[in-house]
């Protein structure tokens, strides 16, 4: 089982669900500032989830991050560039509530934060439907089994190959145009 990243002196974290795991930790790896991103299950009530046994948990990542560096307005920026977050019953082909989107927040300034961004998003009329992703308290998040952690890169042509038939990419593109994944290099993922 790999453990949370110790979190070093100076970082935060950010627990966020946007469907696939592997996808998410795979998005964040690349954004600059970000030390650490572990895929688990969070926002339910069983105590110790698994991928066969997480009930009414969901596909979570944790991401640490040096706040020097990147900043949590910035990272949430990203994460609602990186999902379709007017889907309520998942994500792309991943269907159900294992794989619905939600931002969990761990102070009052991050929640607003979030719903003005969401305010924002909603205003700008880009996606032409309601956001649904959930904005939530703070959360116990769950590090989820081992061979679920950089699945991008201890698996890629499995991975690769689950990405693209999924049509993750394609739809986030198509929702967000230019500015998909927040302007991150999304090139390899």
């Amino acid at each position: 089982m790999v453990l949370p990243a110790a979190a070093a002196e100076g970082t935060k974290t950010l627990v966020v669900a946007g469907g696939c795991f592997w996808c998410v930790e795979s998005d964040f790896d690349k954004v600059p500032g970000v030390v650490a991103t572990v895929s688990g299950y969070a926002g339910g009530t069983l105590e110790n989830p698994s991928y066969y046994n997480h009930a009414d948990h969901i596909e979570a990542v944790e991401i640490t991050y040096d706040p020097a560096k990147v900043s949590f307005e910035r990272l949430t920026e990203i994460f609602w560039r990186s999902i379709d977050p007017t889907d309520g019953g998942g994500q792309f082909c991943d269907r159900g509530h294992s794989y619905t989107t939600a931002i969990f927040t761990s102070s009052l300034e991050e929640r607003a934060i979030v719903e003005r961004q969401k305010a924002e998003i909603e205003a700008s009329g880009q996606l032409g439907a309601p956001i649904v992703t959930a904005i939530r308290g703070p959360v116990r998040f769950w590090v989820g089994e081992d061979y679920h952690q950089n699945f991008h890169k201890t698996n890629p042509v499995r991975y690769y190959g689950y990405r693209y038939g999924c049509g993750r990419d394609a739809r986030v593109k198509q929702l967000w145009g230019k500015d998909a994944w927040g302007g991150i290099d999304h090139s390899g993922s």
